[in-house]
């Protein structure tokens, strides 16, 4: 039985990441670094979790001598940037997220935000896309999980296991929504079902770990050209998701996610 939406942010509510690699190269210019990250080496930086850790991992990978506070500095520009390229209004909501988030809560499912992105950079976003006059955009949610609320980030379970403890749930009631195979990895080693919706720097990757994969989430009056099994409709909703979660209860976790969050 289907109790809980739990949500990824980045490339699952709204396509952030090209926004998020701008950021991070006008930060490196801004600190005197001779470094541009184009779309397909950023591809390869995603696959650290993280953006701080992200820049550790870069700067080591070049022996390049980088202090712990420099690279805080350096994030926390890239953060500032990021931030005003959402306030001027350039990113917008995947397709389906808020028709999904309003039917889940019609049909009194609890809903999560499960996130490896800080909650400063969680709010930026957010409120501008779900926030309503007078209203923070968590009252949507049920349970809020962001970077630096867990010790490990994904591909590791934590997360999603603090937003099932938070919730009091079991993890085969749940069913998350993510768009790349850390997430999902970080999922099922929680052991909970995924639903993976590729974004623009995850398209082509393995998320054989998924139930299932869809473009997006879907509308009713844009559905997919070819509908998926357990979304015959051409759209995710919530009497799809009630399938999804029957089937994952016959379908093992896979070695490589265990093996991935260890």
């Amino acid at each position: 039985m289907l109790k809980a939406i739990l949500f990824d942010v980045d490339g699952t509510i709204a396509e952030t990441e090209e926004f998020h690699r701008l950021a991070f190269n006008a930060a490196f210019a801004e600190h005197g670094f001779d470094i541009v990250w184009s779309q397909e080496e950023y591809r390869e930086r995603l696959r650290v979790t993280g953006g701080r850790e992200r820049l550790t991992r870069y700067f080591q990978l070049r022996g390049m001598e980088i202090s712990e506070e420099r690279i805080v500095r350096i994030h926390a520009a890239k953060n500032s940037l990021y931030a005003r390229s959402v306030a001027a209004g350039t990113v917008s909501r995947r397709p389906g997220v808020l028709r999904l988030i309003e039917e889940a809560r019609a049909a009194d499912l609890r809903l999560g935000i499960v996130t490896t992105t800080s909650a400063v950079n969680l709010d930026v976003l957010m409120q501008p896309l779900l926030g309503e006059p007078g209203k923070h955009w968590s009252s949507w949610f049920d349970c809020v999980v962001a970077g630096n609320d867990v010790a490990r980030k994904k591909p590791a379970p934590d997360a999603y296991e603090a937003c099932l403890k938070q919730l009091g749930i079991r993890p085969q009631v749940a069913v998350a929504i993510e768009d790349s195979p850390a997430g999902i990895a970080s999922a099922r080693a929680a052991g909970i079902a995924v639903l993976a919706t590729p974004s623009q720097y995850t398209l082509g990757e393995d998320f054989s770990g998924a139930e299932a994969v869809v473009p997006d989430l879907g509308e009713p009056d844009r559905p997919w050209p070819c509908p998926v099994p357990a979304f015959p409709c051409g759209w995710v909703d919530v009497a799809g998701l009630r399938k999804l979660v029957e089937m994952a209860q016959t379908k093992p976790s896979p070695a490589w996610a265990l093996v991935s969050a260890a």
